[in-house]
């Protein structure tokens, strides 16, 4: 089924207040632009990803490589969205800067990413990273 805004009535459930870049597991959901099914097909039960899904495939995966606080949990890609679950965890990491104070930053750059930041926190981070890849 399509979205339609007339049926499908969502609310954040985001707690106000709530700093989401402190440490902790945080499940995500990603949509696409008007839900539109642009990452993919679900063929004889399975969903085969095409190069959108790819691209976002490998950027959710990339968040891990870049970030040394950031651990992927399960994920999963569907033809308009994707779920995954995030680990944030500054003690392990090994760059030794917290998140706040790379948010400072105005971007930042890989060989192979660069990626802005539009939001705040970790959802920031993300979307900007697949926006971007």
């Amino acid at each position: 089924m399509k979205y339609d805004p007339e049926i499908h009535h969502r609310r954040s459930i985001r707690l106000q207040g709530y700093d989401y870049s402190q440490d902790g597991t945080y499940f995500v959901t990603l949509c696409t632009h008007n839900r539109e099914n642009m990452l993919g097909e679900i063929k004889n039960g399975e969903m085969v990803l095409n190069e959108y899904g790819k691209i976002v495939s490998e950027s959710w995966e990339w968040l891990s490589v870049q970030y040394d606080y950031i651990e992927l949990d399960a994920w999963v890609i569907m033809p308009n969205h994707m779920h995954g679950i995030i680990v944030i965890n500054h003690d392990g990491g090994g760059r030794g800067g917290s998140l706040k104070r790379y948010l400072q930053n105005e971007s930042t750059k890989s060989e192979t990413h660069r990626v802005r930041l539009s939001g705040s926190g970790i959802i920031g981070i993300i979307s900007s990273a697949m926006k971007n890849h």
